[in-house]
């Protein structure tokens, strides 16, 4: 019975439910997930955010020579914080006087949704909701008293190019502001700290120095995340950032003759061998990121390198992706991408950032905004502002068809 996690917390597992459980939320709409991406952002920014705006790398597993001791409980200490709440709390999470872990110790863990325990106790789902967070409250009021776990302090490149996107899909799904603003704050940080004057990245940032050249998963995710920032704050910074360090990984990373990356740029000191990380494991490859990236940014600036060098990629992977699924599922979402229709969404005029969320409350997979105050530097915006309006463009394969000012007449527009 897998019950039992390992406590160890992981910036980039964190990361990556955020914006799954973002995504689910928005296809399913179901207030667990909506729940669960609040609580997981909350808990990154008490115990791994910098005052800075990066984030940590983890949390140790084991306190006081014990694992899982910070966050585990017996019976009595339950009943003793939670008084006559415990009796119930107890149920939900399966608490017992001989445990569910080692000594005695309980491990919290639900075995029914909420909304099932609610109905059992007569209470709706909302109720249940209010109690929960007074009695969770009070236990990690009580928690803070213990000897912390170990912190990871340094601030990886990678991962946070992966919690930045998380915190964008987290505003994109639920429109609060805070995850902007936190996102914003990150992406500043990666921008002043992490990043050199020739847009090359930086691989980690520790008690204020930076160190060791980035590898190519740092531009991968990093590339990445500043895509869906534009498009959720309309600053055209994060894609002019995008687009530099694309252009840096084509010049340091890329093998001509294969069409693939390296993990290692040119400039680093020479190794027997440069490797190419190619399967997908706990973190998507850098490949696959990066092609999928490289697609987005050869769809908004019309950039056929861009896109030509994504196509070959994910030729290069088709047999294995085939063969294997489990190791190459981000490499078969590429392939959806590429197979599937794809849309160009324009929103532009000065209303254009109060529709993006609205926009996003359902999941598109097959769509890229690109919004925008007015006309900037990239050809699907150009002649298309018109001054006091904001217009909707739903373009295919470079061609816009008539605009809106209405969005659901301009999603009804877009096909499967």
């Amino acid at each position: 019975k897998w019950h039992v996690p390992h406590f160890e917390k992981m910036l980039y597992d964190n990361a990556q439910l955020i914006s799954l459980y973002s995504h689910a939320f928005q296809l399913t709409k179901k207030p667990l997930y909506k729940e669960v991406v609040y609580e997981c952002i909350e808990f990154i920014k008490r115990e791994l955010k910098d005052k800075n705006g990066g984030f940590y790398a983890s949390l140790d597993a084991d306190s006081e020579g014990e694992e899982g001791k910070f966050y585990i409980w017996t019976k009595d200490q339950i009943e003793t914080i939670l008084g006559e709440e415990a009796t119930w709390y107890s149920k939900l999470y399966g608490v017992s006087t001989y445990g569910n872990w080692e000594h005695g110790k309980n491990v919290l863990m639900r075995e029914e949704s909420l909304s099932q325990f609610a109905k059992k106790m007569n209470w709706t789902r909302s109720d249940l909701v209010k109690k929960l967070k007074n009695c969770n409250q009070l236990l990690l009021a009580e928690r803070s008293k213990r000897i912390r776990p170990g912190l990871d302090d340094k601030i990886l490149t990678s991962w946070n190019g992966l919690m930045l996107k998380g915190l964008v899909d987290a505003y994109l799904a639920f429109n609060e502001d805070y995850f902007l603003e936190l996102a914003l704050e990150n992406a500043n940080f990666i921008k002043e700290n992490l990043t050199k004057k020739d847009h090359s990245l930086w691989r980690s940032h520790c008690k204020g120095e930076a160190k060791i050249n980035a590898f190519l998963i740092d531009y991968a995710t990093v590339i990445d995340a500043y895509i869906y920032l534009y498009q959720a704050s309309l600053d055209f910074k994060w894609l002019k950032e995008a687009n530099n360090l694309a252009e840096h990984c084509i010049e340091h990373f890329h093998e001509t003759n294969s069409g693939m990356f390296y993990y290692t740029s040119d400039k680093d000191p020479a190794l027997i061998a440069r490797k190419f990380e190619l399967s997908d494991n706990v973190i998507p490859a850098s490949n696959s990121i990066l092609a999928k990236a490289l697609l987005k940014l050869g769809r908004i600036y019309d950039n056929n390198q861009y896109t030509m060098i994504s196509e070959r990629m994910l030729q290069n992977m088709w047999k294995d992706a085939q063969k294997n699924v489990v190791y190459y599922s981000n490499w078969l979402s590429l392939a959806m991408h590429q197979s599937s229709r794809q849309y160009e969404i324009v929103i532009i005029g000065e209303k254009a950032k109060t529709i993006i969320p609205e926009a996003h409350k359902e999941y598109q997979p097959n769509t890229l905004y690109i919004p925008s105050f007015g006309e900037e530097a990239v050809p699907l915006l150009k002649q298309k502002y018109q001054e006091g309006k904001t217009m909707i463009y739903v373009c295919e394969n470079k061609v816009c068809q008539l605009p809106t000012n209405d969005l659901k007449q301009a999603k009804s527009l877009i096909r499967d």
